[in-house]
């Protein structure tokens, strides 16, 4: 069935549509009220089937290389925008736009339903009216926390309150030992209040930490004021300096959108009780092609809001502000009412605060898009584009590596390279525990395991595996599986006498990638080469990562083998152990008691004794 006779059997009904070129690659997700009505919107059908004479530039040329079209009917237009979402971050269609900055921030909260409450960082919402949360924090939130914890002589661990006699902390002032009675709720209480100020009012907590800071350096404890120093960088770039008071207690969300040539910014801002309490903001990439300049500020605001609020969100706002009047607004509005229940409009002020508001944040997508542009980094974005023939600039890279030791300990790693961190994202690096013998099967079930969260965390441009053809095609094989807009290189070590060589400068790896025609290829690049070199720099780095994850899992499992060797414990009862406990360190630090309500008194004694003896 060709593409017009396709075009003709569409329903009416809501659904999300899938544009394929010739060789089934997909190029564009959409979603639509009328799948029947806005499908055809793209074309003219007389004299012959054509891109319409309407369209942009960019999608003009999308519609000119679409040859089969696909889509999925949905109950509500409601169910095709979040559809519409998933697919475009799991599949990156080349035609879409894609947002990268899709994480949950985090949340400090507080029970007030437990006697002696503590601050706490979450990414959840507790079923607990009790609970009242702070946020969200882009970044700063463990460094605000730890500072509190260090200021304020609140309960330090959740295990304290059940402890049976005061701790370390209370003897270094650190906490009132509420475990044995030193203070009552009502004390606790007032102490609780005083942490929450340093919350509310970031930069007292800044002021204090400088105070701490400048104690430090003239004790001479110049590592402890250095990482003061760096706690405070941190939480200062946790919001933007905007000078305004708005002497109010709104909650509302900002986001504003500012595009150059090259790549477009997208500046968040939250308030919350008439307070900045943090900002960020994420990268857009744009292809440096003349169809590709025409872009659509209204997909990125509504790629932006719906990947933020698709997410469990603890404090919504009243109002959401955005620079430009969406076009979309109502659908957005109708997605945010059935996903929270819950009414927040859109607004684009034009006076008053908030339009200084809005000014403050477009000054800063202005400033971040100069800044960005004067970067000298993207010259090997665009040589490995080239040279690999990419679709895209590699922004994003992600390499993999597993490693073993005859079996035992088997695990593999997984590191990002993002140019929006000029460097290595080690938020992002994952390790994984791999069941597989082989190393064949053990990357494979790692690709599997990585494919399986891209509705989570979006793929990436690019991805570099440690092996040869065989690994490659492997990953590409995975990457098809699944249908995602992805390229893979590998490099493999050389081979002399059937031996890797790996002798220092002169480490002549092959990298092998595939064609935009399908052809598998090898390069021998001298290594001299920064091309090379900076593929080397991502397989050394995965390598060192999983090496360093699989010698601790290897003593982990080292010391689990140990207690198979005390007298009266066989391999049952450490099963048992585990069972209940989790992990190896939890039996290792469990008392007496704990560890009874496993096994009997006797072996309970004898694992204790045995953890005992070997710390002495």
């Amino acid at each position: 069935m060709n593409l017009e006779e396709k075009l003709k059997l569409l329903p009416t009904s809501p659904g999300v549509y899938q544009y394929f070129d010739k060789n089934g690659n997909l190029l564009y997700i959409g979603k639509a009220k009328v799948l029947k009505n806005r499908v055809k919107s793209y074309f003219n059908f007389t004299p012959k089937l054509r891109p319409s004479d309407r369209l942009s530039a960019r999608i003009f040329k999308m519609i000119s290389e679409v040859q089969s079209l696909e889509w999925i009917v949905v109950p509500s237009e409601n169910d095709a925008l979040i559809l519409e979402n998933s697919l475009i971050k799991q599949l990156k269609p080349k035609y879409n736009i894609l947002l990268r900055d899709d994480k949950t921030f985090p949340y400090i909260y507080i029970d007030y339903s437990e006697d002696f409450p503590r601050l706490e960082i979450t990414r959840k919402i507790f079923n607990n009216k009790k609970i009242k949360y702070f946020g969200p924090y882009s970044s700063g939130a463990r460094d605000m926390l730890d500072s509190i914890y260090e200021i304020i002589p609140l309960v330090q661990k959740k295990a304290c309150v059940k402890g049976k006699e005061a701790c370390l902390f209370h003897q270094i002032k650190r906490c009132k030992a509420p475990c044995v009675g030193k203070i009552t709720k009502e004390d606790y209480a007032l102490i609780v209040e005083d942490a929450l100020e340093y919350i509310y009012n970031k930069n007292k907590l800044i002021t204090k930490l400088k105070e701490k800071m400048l104690e430090y350096s003239e004790d001479f404890r110049f590592e402890d004021a250095m990482k003061l120093r760096d706690r405070i960088t941190t939480i200062e770039k946790s919001q933007l300096k905007t000078g305004l008071d708005f002497a109010s207690n709104d909650d509302f969300d900002l986001f504003c959108v500012a595009n150059n040539s090259n790549k477009a910014v997208i500046v968040k801002m939250f308030i919350r009780e008439g307070k900045l309490v943090s900002s960020s903001h994420d990268y857009v990439k744009i292809d440096a092609n003349e169809e590709n300049q025409d872009i659509d500020l209204n997909e990125i605001y509504e790629r932006a809001i719906v990947n933020y609020y698709n997410s469990e969100i603890p404090l919504l706002p009243k109002e959401i502000l955005t620079a430009i009047e969406l076009s979309d607004k109502s659908d957005l509005e109708e997605f945010l009412q059935n996903k929270f229940d819950k009414k927040i409009k859109f607004s684009t002020p034009k006076i008053n605060k908030k339009k200084e508001l809005i000014n403050i944040a477009m000054n800063n997508c202005i400033e971040l898009l100069r800044l960005d542009s004067n970067r000298n980094n993207t010259t090997i974005y665009h040589e490995l584009k080239k040279l690999f023939e990419l679709d895209a600039l590699p922004l994003r890279i992600e390499s993999f590596d597993n490693s073993h030791m005859m079996g035992q300990a088997t695990v593999g790693s997984m590191i990002v390279w993002d140019d929006k961190n000029n460097g290595y994202d080690k938020s992002s690096f994952r390790h994984y525990n791999l069941e597989s013998k082989d190393e064949y099967s053990q990357m494979q079930e790692m690709l599997i395991r990585r494919v399986e969260s891209f509705e989570k965390t979006s793929p990436p441009d690019l991805w570099i595996i440690d092996g040869g053809k065989t690994l490659l095609k492997l990953a590409y094989d995975v990457i098809n599986s699944c249908g995602a807009n992805l390229k893979a290189v590998a490099i493999a070590k050389e081979k002399i006498d059937a031996k890797a060589h790996r002798a220092r400068g002169k480490a002549k790896d092959i990298i092998h990638y595939k064609t935009a025609q399908g052809e598998y290829k090898e390069l021998k690049l001298p290594t001299s080469d920064q091309r090379l070199q900076f593929i080397q720099r991502q397989r050394d780095e995965a390598h060192r990562f999983a090496i360093t994850f699989h010698k601790k899992q290897k003593r982990r499992e080292d010391k689990q083998v140990s207690l198979l060797q005390i007298k009266g414990i066989g391999e049952a009862k450490v099963k048992k152990l585990l069972l209940y406990f989790g992990e190896f360190e939890k039996i290792k630090n469990a008392n007496l008691e704990e560890l009874k309500d496993v096994l009997n008194e006797k072996d309970a004694k004898l694992i204790r004794q045995y953890f005992d003896e070997s710390e002495n």
